[in-house]
């Protein structure tokens, strides 16, 4: 598990803004308890533990953008 500093990727970056939004309303239109906050952790909880610490102990480089503003 990564702790520390998280590379960024500009075409993960742009990927996941356009074409995960699209994907992710056509998967709430059909699925009604998709995206639902607490889901995760009932569907794939080995992954919803590991998201949760892999999100606490990395940070990215825009996150010292955030403290600044």
């Amino acid at each position: 598990m990564k702790i520390g500093l998280r590379t960024p990727s500009l075409k993960k970056m742009v990927k996941s803004r356009t074409t995960g939004r699209v994907k992710r309303a056509m998967k709430k239109s059909i699925n009604p308890i998709y995206s639902k906050k607490g889901i995760g952790f009932v569907t794939q909880p080995k992954k919803a533990v590991y998201n949760k610490i892999y999100k606490k102990t990395s940070f990215s480089i825009f996150d010292f953008f955030k403290l600044f503003k």
